[in-house]
């Protein structure tokens, strides 16, 4: 069975839409029609319900999916491993934006003198996003905040952070939350904090940058929860009223992450790196 029409098949059955998949995969919506076809011909089974807003799968496609998730990953392991065989030739990275603020740019540097024939590449998103992409093998390792919410991915390393809530300077301070966009694991353990305090009736502001934020909070518009290394970083140390939480309610350090069946061939670097 050709793997790359299981490739096409995973991602329409995914995203639940021929159009968006073919996006995703940056094919033409007919050569996507054509292999989905040509697949549901050789298994002898149609895989797919058309319906108004796009496609399920078919009780015969509920089988397949799951044996075409492993044989797309293992494929895609494989093919890697084999690039791979004698020299890590290429690693993909996928980043927090709040790791990205403070750290990316040195490992980058680092990966680069010391690894200068490695191609590198790398992925942003929440936690949530780049975990996810860890999971389905299309990130080598990442950086997530928070202790790792898969079974299937290991520490390769681990970095401190200090976690702030953010305040304007001498105002009175809203009851808003300024958030990233969700699948933050700092969003996500505010808001539970808050609550646990008796604070559930704020309003919440998300927004696409951790610059905004700051800037937000500056201005009086609410408070947030960060690193105090990102709040820094960025040049709202002076800026704003940090109230430090002790490591006992938040311990949210940044960790470096990797599949368990799929661990980088420079593995041993990685978990020695300083940053």
């Amino acid at each position: 069975m050709d793997s790359n029409l299981l490739k096409v098949f995973v991602e329409v059955a995914k995203v639940k839409s021929i159009s968006l998949a073919a996006r995703e995969l940056q094919f033409a919506q007919s050569n996507v029609t054509a292999r989905i076809k040509q697949l549901e011909k050789n298994v002898g089974h149609s895989l797919f319900h058309r319906i108004p807003k796009g496609v399920i799968l078919t009780t015969a496609g509920e089988k397949l999916y799951a044996y075409a998730v492993e044989i797309v990953k293992k494929t895609e392991e494989a093919i890697s491993f084999m690039k791979n065989i004698e020299k890590q030739s290429s690693l993909r990275v996928g980043s927090t934006e709040s790791n990205a603020v403070v750290r990316i740019v040195p490992f980058l540097l680092n990966m680069h003198k010391e690894f200068p024939k490695i191609q590198l590449e790398l992925f942003t998103g929440t936690t949530e996003e780049v975990t996810k992409m860890v999971v389905d093998y299309k990130v080598d390792i990442a950086f997530v905040s928070g202790d790792p919410q898969s079974s299937e991915l290991m520490v390769l390393n681990e970095f401190e952070e200090n976690i702030v809530i953010v305040e304007p300077k001498n105002r009175i301070v809203p009851n808003v939350l300024l958030l990233f966009k969700k699948g933050c694991r700092y969003d996500a353990f505010v808001q539970e904090y808050y609550r646990q305090q008796g604070n559930d009736n704020y309003k919440v502001l998300e927004f696409g940058s951790y610059e905004t934020i700051l800037g937000c909070v500056k201005a009086g518009m609410g408070k947030t929860l960060l690193p105090l290394s990102v709040v820094k970083k960025l040049g709202y140390g002076e800026d704003l009223h940090i109230v430090k939480l002790d490591v006992s309610v938040a311990s949210i350090h940044t960790h470096m992450v990797c599949r368990k069946d799929y661990v980088p061939q420079i593995s041993e670097y990685l978990e020695n790196i300083k940053l």
